[in-house]
């Protein structure tokens, strides 16, 4: 797998995908009953395929991520070449970015010695859509971009 596999839940609220997909294997419901029962691991190598398809359509979308901790949120703009980030740190030390009043007192501060804004870019160092997958499974999820371009908004101005 070049991913991984969808979790039982992605499976069933991508039921009707995946039977299209299985019919353009030509399974169709009894047929996929059967190899369940007599060939699991057809089945297996079946949804793991289905997965990677998955994912491999929402990565290719994918033109923000976001991930936050608890001092510093990582911005991501993907685009198709490089992957533009801005890091926005808190160093004030009764403030966690996790909780509504750390994310809130933010915005408040956001100009403050406390906050620091950095910003950067490089090229992919892997294939895009795989480097994507990495940082969403370490926590990051996928946004439109609304942080992102409000803190570009203040690195552009202060420049």
């Amino acid at each position: 797998m070049k991913y991984r596999k969808l979790t039982k839940e992605q499976f069933e609220n991508l039921h009707e995908e995946f039977a299209k997909f299985l019919a353009t294997q030509s399974i169709d419901a009894k047929e996929w009953k059967i190899i369940k029962a007599d060939k699991p691991e057809v089945a297996e190598e079946e949804m793991d395929i289905f997965s990677d398809i998955v994912w491999e359509d929402v990565l290719t979308k994918v033109t923000f991520l976001e991930h936050f901790s608890t001092n510093i949120i990582n911005l991501f703009h993907c685009k198709n070449e490089v992957i533009e980030r801005i890091v926005v740190k808190v160093t004030q030390k009764n403030i966690n970015l996790l909780e509504k009043e750390g994310y809130e007192w933010l915005f408040k501060n956001v100009t403050s010695d406390a906050v620091e804004i950095l910003k950067g870019s490089k090229s992919y160092d892997k294939e895009r859509n795989q480097e994507l997958f990495d940082l969403i499974e370490k926590g990051g999820y996928i946004s439109k971009g609304a942080l992102y371009g409000y803190f570009k908004t203040l690195i552009t101005a202060a420049d």
